[in-house]
C-alpha cells in the first residue's frame, strides 16, 4: 500500500519512501520511521466503511530525511483494523512463494469446467439473486461430477454412505 502524493502517483516511483519502510510495532500500536523516531496513533477514522487508523511522528519537520520522506509537513501512515490479516498472508506467501503458482493450477480445472459447462462465460438468467443460484448449481453439479470421474459412481456412494 504505498502512499499517493495529491497527483496520485506513487511514493515509491517518485524515489520517497513508502509504507513498507515504515516498521509497525503491535505491542505499543505504533509505527517506527525510516529516520528511527515513533509514528503513534492519532486518530482513527472510517473511510467507505472501512476502518483506518492515521499515525505519525512529531519529528519531522527537523528531520533530514523529510525530503526523502513526504513533500507534506508530516507523512501520514495508515493502518486497517484489519491489516495484522493481511500481513500475515504476506509473511506465508513470502515463505513460499510457489503458493500463489499452485493455487492458480489448483483453481484453473474447476473453472474451466464451469465455463465450459457455462457456454464460456454467459448466465442463462438475470438479476443477481438468480445469478448466484445458477453459479451455485454449477458448483454442486462441479463438486459431485469430479469425484464420480475420479473414484467411480459406486465408490462415491459408498464413501457417502460411510
Amino acid at each position: 500500500m504505498a502512499r499517493r502524493n495529491q497527483a496520485g502517483q506513487n511514493s515509491k516511483a517518485e524515489g520517497r519512501f513508502d509504507k513498507r519502510n515504515f516498521v509497525y510495532i503491535e505491542s505499543d500500536d505504533e509505527y517506527r520511521c525510516p529516520a528511527g523516531e515513533r509514528a503513534i496513533w492519532r486518530f482513527t477514522t472510517v473511510e467507505a466503511g472501512v476502518t483506518i487508523h492515521k499515525y505519525w511522528p512529531s519529528a519531522c519537520p527537523k528531520c533530514q530525511l523529510k525530503p526523502q520522506c513526504t513533500p507534506s509537513p508530516y507523512p501520514r501512515v495508515t493502518r486497517w483494523e484489519h491489516e495484522k490479516v493481511l500481513e500475515e498472508m504476506q509473511r506465508r506467501l513470502d515463505q513460499t512463494p510457489d503458493a500463489a503458482r499452485l493455487r492458480r493450477q489448483t483453481v484453473e480445472h474447476p473453472l474451466g469446467t464451469l465455463k465450459f459447462w457455462m457456454g464460456s462465460v454467459h448466465f442463462l438468467t438475470k438479476t443477481l439473486p438468480r445469478v448466484r443460484t445458477e453459479m451455485s448449481l454449477h458448483v454442486l453439479a462441479y463438486n459431485l461430477k469430479r469425484p464420480m470421474n475420479i473414484l467411480g459412481t459406486k465408490a462415491l456412494i459408498e464413501a457417502m454412505r460411510a
